[in-house]
């Protein structure tokens, strides 16, 4: 199995992808309430403010979170103009207990992960936990060897500070 820890040492940052499943476990707590990292992870002006890594310039070309609503962005190399793009299907509602995605980088088309995410808040903290499930242990494994734990854990600490200037009145 692998675990690795990162971020701050009040909140890491726990990626777990054990050896020989096709699936991966990723889990962070936040000093926020759950409405604000529904928010954050629901608003596409908030979303591009944290989401992937902060070297790229992210463009929301769509984002309907709603049973059947779809979405697509696109990270964008501010030196070179190269773009990496993602999109998705979300499926259910989409709620402050939980949100269920597909997850398709576009460059491997037809290796699809399914998302599940919880928020899951106890006295103003909020534990996040994403459960993605690939369609093999070699699209997870391609997904972990193509950077995607230190671009979760890079994100997540671009999120706490976002939850901190939004708490504080000084976000959107």
């Amino acid at each position: 199995m692998t675990e690795t820890n990162g971020a701050t040492a009040t909140n890491p940052t726990t990626v777990s992808a054990p050896a020989g499943v096709p699936f991966n476990d990723i889990s962070r707590e936040f000093d926020a309430p759950r409405e604000l990292l529904f928010r954050a992870y629901t608003e596409p002006d908030l979303l591009v403010q944290w989401l992937g890594p902060a070297k790229y310039e992210m463009i929301v070309e769509r984002y309907e979170p709603r049973d059947g609503g779809t979405w697509r962005y696109i990270n964008r190399d501010p030196e070179t103009g190269e773009e990496f793009a993602f999109h998705g299907v979300f499926h259910g509602p989409q709620t402050p207990d939980g949100m269920v995605q597909t997850f398709e980088f576009e460059p491997w088309a037809g290796h699809v992960a399914l998302d599940a995410l919880t928020f899951e808040e106890r006295n103003g903290r909020t534990t996040v936990r994403t459960h993605s499930v690939y369609q093999s242990v070699e699209d997870r494994d391609g997904m972990v060897q193509g950077g995607m734990e230190s671009g979760v854990r890079e994100g997540f600490d671009r999120l706490e500070a976002l939850l901190g200037r939004l708490k504080a009145g000084q976000g959107r």
